[in-house]
């Protein structure tokens, strides 16, 4: 669960806000779907998450209308109801001893609140671990925001499925995987799975070792029964900090699988064997 919110690493100065953003009301889930969705801009001009954000929205953003804007204007909208934002945050993990940051991208509900922690999550996806590159995660942009918009779409229809676990509640279409491609990426698996034979003697399932070119390619053609690999983890040698791992469909924007661990010299930064077991039974 996450415990402490990082507001927002947008912003000049990093202001601290603890305590877990709420879900949404079901009269704030129905503000979401009739509202403007804000996408905030990094005030970088050179960020290239704001180059891949763009046409990511441009291109899949279709549950409400949208407009860019910048933090300044952020910081006066967000005490609207009639404006939702997407917008980048830093968030730690309770339980993980390493004070190790993530960078999320959420979906928020503006609220006439003073504390930006207090906003309502529609959605939340985690994209990398803080002070990364992010030309790591960018790529992958249009499938998650995809994904978002989707389970926006869902609670919308049944705000029941709203809380605390929701990207968890994904894990009951994980048996679909076994009828579909998984694509992942060389650098997320781990040693003891670092081959399509290794990889075979545990998941008899289609699977294969794609280049970043080859992901873009299945997420813009929206390829037929294909899933990619997210994993977010922290970059080199470490062994401390929490390691994220998503199945999302490039056809259906799907979240077919969800699941972390905590590094430790057992459990390395990246797909485990444990994950392919989970996924074949």
């Amino acid at each position: 669960m996450k415990t402490i919110q990082i507001s927002f690493s947008l912003l000049l100065s990093t202001l601290i806000v603890t305590g877990q953003a709420p879900f949404p009301s079901k009269d704030e889930i129905k503000q979401f779907t009739a509202s403007k969705t804000c996408v905030v801009l990094e005030d970088d001009p050179f960020s290239s998450y704001n180059t891949y954000i763009k046409a990511a929205v441009k291109t899949y953003w279709k549950i409400t209308p949208y407009e860019f804007i910048d933090v300044a204007e952020f910081n006066v909208r967000r005490v609207k109801p009639q404006y939702s934002f997407i917008v980048l945050t830093q968030t730690g993990f309770d339980k993980d001893k390493s004070t190790a940051l993530t960078n999320f991208i959420n979906l928020l509900q503006g609220k006439k609140i003073n504390k930006l922690g207090e906003m309502p999550e529609i959605c939340a996806v985690p994209l990398s671990f803080a002070g990364e590159d992010d030309f790591g995660y960018n790529y992958k942009l249009a499938a998650i925001l995809s994904f978002m918009q989707k389970h926006a779409q869902m609670i919308s229809d049944d705000p029941s499925l709203t809380g605390r676990k929701y990207l968890k509640y994904y894990n009951k279409f994980t048996s679909e995987v076994q009828n579909k491609t998984i694509l992942v990426m060389q650098e997320d698996l781990v040693p003891e799975i670092s081959t399509i034979e290794k990889i075979k003697a545990i998941y008899p399932n289609k699977i294969e070792i794609v280049t970043e070119d080859d992901m873009v390619k299945a997420i813009e053609n929206k390829t037929p029964n294909t899933v990619i690999l997210h994993k977010v983890g922290p970059a080199g040698e470490r062994h401390t900090g929490r390691c994220l791992k998503m199945l999302i469909g490039t056809d259906d924007s799907n979240m077919y699988y969800y699941n972390e661990h905590l590094l430790d010299h057992d459990n390395p930064n990246g797909l485990l064997p444990a994950d392919l077991k989970r996924m074949a039974k």
